[in-house]
């Protein structure tokens, strides 16, 4: 994203001290606010040694710690990387992810305050600019701290402001050190993201979609309201950026991925290139390498984490779905046959495995489909219709009745395309990657993700009119973007209500996971809504349920280690 040059002195936020830098310097050096604004972003996607550890990154651990605490993700085996703790809920506060994620956070936010405090207002237009762009720079890093290591400002309609937030630094003083309330917080970011849009307002953006604009603040703010639950404000917002047109800056689905730092459709990605590590780079460090990989499992990528069951039965409802594009399955056969597939436990270590039938040809009674041979058993397969959608289901294996899905006495399973046994399997998973992180440049290792994006504003609209009871425009926002996925839109209250679906909060939740799948919204989106997080299926973590009463012990990370152990501010009950 930046030249080589911005790289040399990106992370050194003395280039000019924050005191000194006037009116008068500005003009005399204007590219000394550009050098040090570009060095913020860095921060996102570079390597920062933090005591002797350098070997991951803000953009990497912001995508997999709020992803791996929801139902969207099967890991397939326990792992040395401390993500594994993430997905289990093993709360560890000296854990390096937790304790680098932090001190990195912390470090952009004081190189943005050090801007902040040195470029006054009203110097030129370019210079507003780039103040408006650490304004969102503070915001943003704040609203991720607070994401992941408090609980979220809303419980269903409940809201819970004076619960405890994170470190606010609105400064570059760090003489004191307390943790503020979740909704000091809160009125930071929407003070910082409202002074960024005016002082981008009408402004031009720099570059591509790695920079900061007046639309990345905008969009950013919906969210904002909406976790909030200012719901007027977040439609009012997100009603003016769509200028009668919502569908208006959506990109084809099918391609872009691989181009968030010049899609329309992006308002802000962390934007990187192949070169931006230099000799550090590692394909199996990047963010796409735990889903997904070109040359098979451990190849590029280690590609050890795949969609979960109740994410892939949810998209596979509509196959003709064009976000479908990300998904993929490692040496698939392409004969026509079908793998069967559902969670056991695994008595040794108390986690649910795979049984996996190879090979079935499937018959059209759907009271005998097919013999499934395992563990030394034969099984009857069969089908009925839920809801409108075909489901599948064997009957005698389980009497244990927290694995019985209502089948008749059944266990529900599940009938995939087949894959070879040798190569399309790690452990006992059968490996659906995905490659929303992977392909710019052709790199399959290679993303600049999105963190903001149009679709995701749309969806924030949606989410605010159902609060509010309009069925009517939360369907309307929601047919956008299925629309764009090519799959049939909601007629209204009894289709939806006909598919099962009982509230029209569930539809656009819903929505929202397909659409925002592993971009680390879903776990955020199911607690501040005050549902029940299911994450009865097949991986490492525990066969649960997790309610709302459980979600302040259990959701939020620990506070650091290397922090409570120096400032002495409290934890989250978990050291």
């Amino acid at each position: 994203m930046i030249a080589a040059a911005v790289a040399l002195v990106s992370c050194n936020m003395d280039f000019y001290s924050s005191d000194t830098m006037t009116s008068a310097m500005l003009k005399e050096n204007p590219g000394a606010a550009v050098y040090t604004t570009d060095g913020n972003y860095s921060m996102f996607y570079q390597h920062i040694d933090y005591v002797g550890y350098g070997g991951n990154t803000y953009s990497r651990l912001l995508f997999l710690m709020t992803e791996l605490r929801g139902d969207n993700v099967a890991l397939s085996g326990r792992t040395t990387d401390p993500l594994y703790e993430d997905n289990v809920y093993g709360d560890n506060p000296q854990t390096q992810d937790l304790q680098y994620f932090w001190f990195a956070s912390y470090k952009i936010i004081y190189g943005a305050n050090a801007n902040i405090e040195s470029m006054p207002v009203g110097v030129d237009a370019a210079t507003d600019h780039l103040l408006g762009e650490n304004y969102f720079i503070r915001a943003i890093a704040h609203l991720n701290l607070c994401n992941i290591f408090a609980t979220p400002y809303t419980y269903g309609a409940e809201k819970r402001p004076d619960m405890p937030g994170v470190v606010l630094r609105n400064s570059t003083d760090c003489s004191v050190t307390t943790r503020a309330t979740v909704g000091e917080v809160y009125e930071l970011i929407v003070s910082d993201l409202q002074k960024a849009m005016d002082l981008m307002k009408g402004g031009t953006p720099r570059g591509n979609k790695g920079y900061a604009s007046y639309e990345a603040a905008a969009g950013l703010l919906t969210r904002v309201y909406l976790y909030m639950g200012e719901y007027d404000k977040c439609i009012a917002l997100a009603e003016e950026l769509f200028g009668g047109n919502a569908a208006s800056k959506l990109d084809d689905i099918t391609k872009y991925f691989p181009n968030t730092r010049t899609s329309k459709e992006t308002l802000w990605c962390i934007a990187k290139d192949g070169d931006d590590e230099g000799a550090d780079y590692s394909p199996k460090s990047q963010l796409a390498s735990m889903y997904y990989s070109d040359t098979g499992i451990g190849g590029t990528g280690w590609c050890e984490m795949y969609w979960s069951d109740p994410l892939m039965e949810l998209i596979f409802r509509h196959p003709e779905d064009k976000r479908l594009t990300y998904f993929g399955t490692i040496d698939a056969t392409n004969d026509g046959k079908k793998m069967v597939h559902w969670p056991i436990i695994d008595e040794a270590n108390n986690f649910r495995n795979n049984a996996n039938v190879h090979n079935v040809t499937l018959g059209t009674n759907p009271e005998n489909l097919a013999s499934l041979n395992f563990d030394g058993k034969t099984y009857t397969l069969k089908s009925k219709v839920v809801n409108g959608y075909t489901q599948y289901y064997i009957t005698g294996m389980y009497t244990d009745a927290q694995d019985n899905d209502g089948f008749e006495g059944g266990t529900r399973v599940y009938v995939r395309d087949n894959v070879g046994i040798a190569k399309g399997v790690r452990q006992t998973f059968p490996a659906y990657t995905m490659s929303k992180f992977s392909w710019q440049d052709g790199d399959p290792m290679l993303s600049s993700p999105a963190v903001i994006r149009w679709a995701e504003v749309v969806l924030n609209a949606a989410e605010a009119y159902a609060h509010k009871g309009d069925v009517a425009n939360a369907l309307k926002y929601t047919n956008v973007i299925r629309t764009r996925a090519g799959i049939p839109t909601w007629a209204g209250e009894a289709a939806y209500k006909a598919e099962g679906y009982n509230d029209i909060i569930d539809v656009v939740l819903d929505e929202r996971r397909l659409e925002l799948c592993f971009e680390g919204h879903r776990a955020i989106d199911v607690f501040r809504n005050g549902k029940v997080l299911d994450r009865r299926f097949a991986g490492v973590h525990a066969w649960e349920e997790i309610n709302k009463e459980q979600m302040d012990k259990r959701f939020p990370y620990c506070i650091p280690f290397s922090e409570i152990s120096v400032s002495g501010i409290p934890g989250n009950g978990k050291q």
